[in-house]
């Protein structure tokens, strides 16, 4: 028994030695790993459809982490990602309404990961990973839209429609996975630098929207619309876009047949993967 008991603490003293405390913030570029199609933009040229994911942009990430030994460890990060503009609708021709309408993501994440030391240099990780706040939201300009003479009540008078908006999407709580490998350089005992190739594989599934932002106003005349004329107009027209002139939408997983209440829509997962280098700086503790 007093061997067991001595053995134990040989083994404990010996992981406490090796044991370490490190922090570390780092930054960097992400690209889109599985696109979607997202829309089509417009040219003189033809159509051609947008792809993309919402995990594309700049991104940057706190860690804190520990390691039991030489070998492995666990580390938990906390990160924002600025997303890059995703094209939904675009169109520029001569005559026709300007229309331009992106969406981005602008989100929180944290992630919990397994480390492994291949090498004092070299490293790997994998976990899970998970938005924990944020938004993705929807900004567009609709500018010159031709409203016959008699849209509007008492306007016996072809005028111009101008519409500009941000709608915030939200979205149900997801849960992906995340893995990376790196290089470390140590610039003294205690700090140094690294840089890591990183995969994060997640897909948020949509909850609720809304318009965050609304602008809708004549030409001619200054008068302004609100969003249920603004609807209605696009939807006589045979505009997709009007579905998103709501003040606010439910997103469920099922309507009923013939349902014409375009509050709520079936809801859909779009995508946050991506392929991303970071470059850092770390503080290990009690090195």
């Amino acid at each position: 028994m007093k061997k067991s008991i001595l053995m134990l603490a040989m083994i404990l003293a010996t992981m406490s030695a090796s044991a370490q405390f490190y922090v570390s913030a780092s930054g960097g570029y992400s690209i889109s790993s599985a696109g979607v199609r997202f829309g089509t933009e417009t040219t003189t040229v033809g159509v051609e459809n947008t792809y993309g994911s919402y995990g594309e942009g700049m991104h940057t990430q706190l860690r804190g982490g520990y390691f039991f030994n030489d070998t492995f460890g666990v580390e938990a990060a906390f990160g924002y990602l600025h997303g890059a503009d995703q094209t939904i609708n675009k169109v520029n021709l001569a005559g026709q309404p300007e229309i331009d309408i992106y969406s981005r993501g602008r989100a929180y994440g944290a992630s919990a990961s397994l480390i492994y030391k291949f090498t004092n240099n070299i490293y790997g990780r994998v976990g899970f990973l998970t938005k924990i706040g944020g938004r993705t939201e929807a900004v567009g300009k609709m500018h010159g839209i031709k409203l016959p003479a008699g849209t509007l009540p008492g306007v016996p008078v072809e005028t111009t429609l101008d519409v500009d908006f941000v709608h915030d999407f939200k979205g149900r709580f997801p849960l992906g996975a995340i893995a990376a490998i790196g290089y470390k350089h140590d610039l003294s005992k205690n700090v140094a630098i690294f840089g890591e190739f990183e995969y994060m594989g997640i897909s948020v599934t949509r909850d609720t929207s809304k318009m965050s932002e609304f602008s809708a106003s004549i030409r001619e005349n200054g008068a302004t619309l609100n969003i249920d004329q603004v609807r209605g107009i696009l939807t006589a027209g045979g505009n997709s876009a009007a579905a998103l002139f709501h003040d606010n939408i439910e997103y469920v997983d099922e309507l009923p047949l013939g349902n014409t209440d375009t509050s709520k829509q079936l809801s859909q997962k779009v995508p946050y993967s991506s392929f991303g280098i970071n470059f850092g700086i770390t503080y290990t503790f009690g090195k």
